[in-house]
Order: C-alpha cells, then sequence, then structure tokens
C-alpha cells in the first residue's frame, strides 16, 4: 500500500453466487447485479469485481467509467463499507462522504433537518460543526421550504439534491460520487461539478463514477476504465476517455429499447432509439462534408395532463467542452401543435462542414416547460466520429496537418484583387 495514497486499493474482488444472499450485502446487489453480464445460471458464482487495484494521492479527483455491469457501483459499495470484498483490501486514509444510489444514508421517516444532523454525527462531526454549516447545505441543495418534511415526502430531485449538499459540506477528507447525480436538472449537475472541483482544490480527495464521459473530463485529470470488473485501462483522462469511445465500450452510434418497461423515462415518456444517421445510413464515421442526422424515436405514454414534450441534444467533443444544445421546440409547427399518445420520431440535422474532425458524443434528453421537468436524461445516448479524408474540397483544402478549433465551419469569404497600380506606386491602401 501507498502510504501517501489517500485511497490505496489491492487485489479487491467481489463475487456473488446466483439466487443466494449471505452476510450482510445488498439485496439489489445479489438480485440485480448478477444478471448485468455473462449469462449465468442459478447456484453459479461470477465476479463483479476482479483483482482490482488502484492508487489515489490525496487531493486528486479520480474518474471511473465503463459501460453497465462493469463493477462500477460495486466498487464504490466496497469502498464505503456497504458490502464486504470476497478478496482483497481497500485502505481508505480519512472520513468519508459518499452518496450512490437514492436512498443511501436518509431515513425517509426523518425529515430533512434531522437527516443532516444524523448524517454528519455518521462522519464523526460535533452537533455544532454541522450547525455552522447547516444554512449553506440547506441553500445548495434548494430545499429551503421542505427541510422540516420528512424525506419519503421529497420528489428524487430534492433527495438528491439535499443528499449530495450534505455529502459535499460537511467535510470529509474522501468524497465517493456515484452516477446518480444523472437525476438532477442540468444546472444543478453544473454546481455539482462546481463543488466537486472545490474539494479537490481544497486537499480533499474525490472519487467519481460517471456515465457522462464530458463531466468526467471537466473534473479529472485521470481516469480508471473498467470491463467485466476488471480495470482495462488508468492513466491521463483523455487517453482513457477516447480509449473507451473508441473500444466500442461507451456510447454507441444506435441504441433501442424494445419495451416501454425497459426504457428510460417515467409515466409520461420513455425512451425509444437514439441513432446517427449519415446519407440516410446509420454510420459511426461520418465524412465532414456530409450532413449527419441524430434521430431520437420516444414513447409518449400520456396526453391528459396537457404537457408537451420536447427533445434536447447537447452534442460534446471528447475533451469535454459542450459545442451546442439543440431542441425541437425550434419547429414551431410541431411545438404549437395537440399531442396524442403513441411512438414520436424527432430528427435533428447537423449541417456538414460544421463539426470538427473527433468524436462527438450526444446527451438526449426528452423535458417538458411551464414546469421545467426532465423526464429523460440519457448523458452518452450516442457518439460518432468526424473524419476529414483532405481531398481538397473540405475546409481544410489539402493542408494535411493539424486543423485547431472545436468547429470547422465552411464560412464565405469575399476576396478581391486592389488595383495593381497602387501596388506598384506603393501608395498605400486605406
Amino acid at each position: 500500500m501507498s502510504d501517501a495514497a489517500a485511497i490505496s486499493v489491492r487485489g479487491l474482488t467481489k463475487e456473488y453466487r446466483l439466487g443466494q444472499q449471505k452476510g450482510r450485502s445488498a439485496l439489489t446487489e445479489v438480485i440485480v447485479t448478477p444478471f448485468r453480464r455473462n449469462g449465468a445460471r442459478r447456484g453459479e458464482w461470477f465476479r463483479a469485481l476482479d483483482e482490482v487495484s488502484f492508487d489515489v494521492a490525496s487531493g486528486t479527483a479520480l474518474g471511473i467509467v465503463g459501460r453497465n455491469g462493469a463493477g462500477k457501483s460495486t466498487l464504490l459499495k466496497l469502498l464505503s463499507r456497504i458490502t464486504k470484498p470476497t478478496d482483497g483490501q481497500a485502505v481508505m486514509r480519512g472520513r468519508v462522504g459518499s452518496l450512490l444510489e437514492v436512498g443511501t444514508g436518509f431515513h425517509p421517516e426523518l425529515n430533512g433537518r434531522e437527516n443532516v444532523f444524523m448524517n454528519g454525527a455518521m462522519l464523526g462531526m460535533r452537533k455544532a460543526e454541522i450547525a455552522r454549516k447547516f444554512d449553506e447545505i440547506v441553500a445548495f441543495a434548494e430545499v429551503e421550504r421542505f427541510i422540516d418534511t420528512p424525506v419519503k415526502r421529497y420528489s428524487t430531485g430534492m433527495y438528491v439534491r439535499l443528499a449530495f449538499a450534505v455529502a459535499a459540506h460537511l467535510e470529509p477528507e474522501i468524497l465517493l460520487i456515484d452516477e446518480v447525480l444523472a437525476v438532477g436538472d442540468a444546472s444543478f449537475q453544473k454546481k455539482c461539478l462546481g463543488k466537486m472541483g472545490e474539494a479537490a482544490g481544497e486537499g480533499r480527495t474525490v472519487l467519481f463514477v460517471s456515465h457522462s464521459t464530458p463531466s468526467i473530463l471537466r473534473l479529472c485529470d485521470r481516469v480508471v476504465l473498467l470491463d467485466q470488473g476488471r480495470v482495462v485501462s488508468d492513466g491521463p483522462s483523455h487517453e482513457v476517455i477516447r480509449r473507451y469511445l473508441d473500444s466500442g465500450l461507451g456510447s454507441a452510434v444506435e441504441r433501442t429499447w424494445e419495451t416501454p418497461e425497459a426504457a428510460p423515462g417515467d409515466d409520461l415518456v420513455r425512451l425509444k432509439a437514439v441513432r446517427v444517421r449519415s446519407e440516410g445510413v446509420v454510420r459511426e464515421q461520418v465524412d465532414i462534408r456530409k450532413p449527419v442526422e441524430i434521430e431520437v424515436e420516444y414513447w409518449q405514454l400520456s396526453s391528459s395532463n396537457g404537457l408537451r414534450p420536447s427533445v434536447n441534444l447537447h452534442v460534446t467533443n471528447d475533451d469535454g467542452v459542450l459545442l451546442f444544445v439543440t431542441n425541437d421546440f425550434n419547429n414551431r409547427h410541431w411545438w404549437e401543435s395537440p399531442r396524442g399518445e403513441g411512438v414520436v420520431q424527432a430528427a435533428c440535422c447537423i449541417p456538414g462542414n460544421f463539426l470538427a474532425e473527433g468524436r462527438h458524443i450526444v446527451l438526449t434528453a426528452i423535458s417538458t416547460y411551464n414546469p421545467t421537468e426532465v423526464h429523460v436524461l440519457e448523458p452518452d445516448a450516442v457518439s460518432f466520429q468526424v473524419v476529414d479524408r483532405s481531398d481538397g474540397d473540405g475546409v481544410r483544402g489539402e493542408y494535411a496537418n493539424e486543423w485547431p478549433g472545436v468547429i470547422r465551419p465552411m464560412l464565405d469569404w469575399d476576396v478581391n484583387l486592389v488595383d495593381q497600380e497602387v501596388l506598384l506606386r506603393g501608395d498605400s491602401i486605406q
């Protein structure tokens, strides 16, 4: 173990036997996690985590990425001492604050105020220390009106906002955050990322699990990629994220859900499909000169409340830079038309000679407004690669070296030859 590390993990392994529960492991781990991969049958053993080793230096932020079932959440539960490892060990040097799945750490019968003080006591803080932070926690979570309401009556968003505020403000030396933040709205996610960045800047250690590669890139200098419970890459964020996306372990060019029950969403909207097309064909690689179409299908399950679901796309490059946001209410005819139940298909066309070379990641959300509510949020719904083949008729022409910029538009230029006699006389040109 490294004495300088805030977190030291050596050979950490977690095995489950399908259909059985032993000790005090979380019920969801035993029932749900085993079916995520390997096709193992009841009674068989499988490894959710397989000899994982790494160190995290104090005051740094480490990102953990990998597809569903890779072992990310299992790792955090082991580090949080929610469940015990089958083999190996993890040493945590300092107080640990964690925000894992919704519901972890709060008592539903207690109100928000009581849960704040209970969580602080669990971190070993005195009542006076918690009281000094209390107003800041409540303001950050934006739950002032409901702080004395039992948290079982909170919406998921309110619950997560308060849980994150407690975990981040009660000054643990180590902060473990799962991708539960995806249920918050965009402005709160941005605020959370800022708070986690502040925590790392103050010398605290952050371990952040997320499907959102832009969020990982903004916060973390180093990333660990998990697949099938093993570490397959560990290094600088940009290098590991590129491997994650290019290897097919990340988001795909097309994703579909067969039934509403299996799809992300709620009682109003469920996501059916997201895909990338170019020239009418689903393509992972897109010629920089050709238009790109992002197609989204969703089930509208109810029209009784008069709300109008709207598709939102956030397009980010693989450096974590948000290039633009667009939504389908720009189509005023659709936005103003009556809505009924059924399958809705929305497509956005990005013109050719607009995006730069490189991989682009598309966050897909479906929202209603007045009041604003997010019904679907799929952080890395699809991704695609833009390629410039330098055939001479693109933006770069025949120039073959690196071309900077996060977009590469083909802009109109007006070029004229000035009076040659003026040039020959050496007169100044106004």
